[in-house]
């Protein structure tokens, strides 16, 4: 494996035709996955960075599975007794189905291409979890312009480093530890399409959104931020 490029192969749950019950076993193992090795964590932490202090916000999340990130969240919210208006975008019905089971009933949950999503009001926030791995470098510039233009207050990333070591770690985790055949299969490819930090300054330097920020996250994540001025400049 040469991790000093990206890998373009597809992942199965790219797919069309995976069945309902082997997406749901995905979601709940991908759930696991975030919970034991701190991707909820990376959400929160994004969120924190950006979330007003004291009035209400709206935060959307683009790819948002079967909802588990939402989730963190609005189990966040509560706790903190924070005011949060969540919106999902997913473009599998299979995951916004999940999705509806998880989240609380006022949640908006559209079923669209997020480049298509329509929304009831701008959000404050827009976040993606382990969703920027799957487009390519172009599609990946036009979703960071795409990201600066909806969001009011600004958007974050929590996505894969691809590294030598977090390929082969959960490869073997999750082939010792995994049900489910499109986790044992797409995790350790997922690392395979990451991005390293030199690459997401080249993402963003094409994509001409002004600052943003990288911070380096256990285990081999990172947390890309954007924070738009006042008024939403740059």
């Amino acid at each position: 494996m040469n991790f000093r490029h990206r890998s373009y192969e597809f992942e199965l749950l790219d797919r069309p035709g995976i069945p309902f019950e082997d997406i749901q076993r995905n979601m709940q193992e991908l759930n696991v996955i975030n919970t034991w090795l701190g991707g909820h964590a990376i959400t929160l932490a994004g969120l924190q960075q950006l979330a007003p202090a004291s009035k209400p916000f709206t935060i959307c999340e683009i790819g948002c599975g079967g909802g588990d990130n939402l989730a963190a969240i609005w189990q966040w919210c509560r706790k903190n007794k924070i005011a949060a208006s969540l919106i999902g975008v997913d473009i599998n019905p299979f995951c916004i189905k999940l999705a509806e089971k998880r989240l609380p009933a006022e949640t908006q949950l559209i079923t669209a291409d997020y480049k298509e999503a329509v929304f009831e009001e701008q959000p404050d926030i827009i976040f993606s979890s382990l969703f920027c791995h799957h487009f390519t470098d172009r599609e990946m510039v036009k979703q960071l312009q795409w990201m600066h233009t909806h969001a009011r207050t600004g958007f974050f990333i929590n996505d894969l480093h691809r590294h030598s070591a977090a390929y082969y770690s959960i490869k073997v985790l999750t082939k010792l530890f995994s049900k489910s055949y499109l986790v044992k299969h797409d995790a350790p490819l997922s690392v395979a399409r990451g991005f390293t930090r030199k690459e997401w300054v080249q993402l963003f330097n094409l994509a001409g959104t002004g600052n943003f920020s990288i911070e380096w996250k256990w285990a081999f994540r990172w947390l890309v931020m954007v924070k738009k001025e006042v008024g939403g400049k740059k």
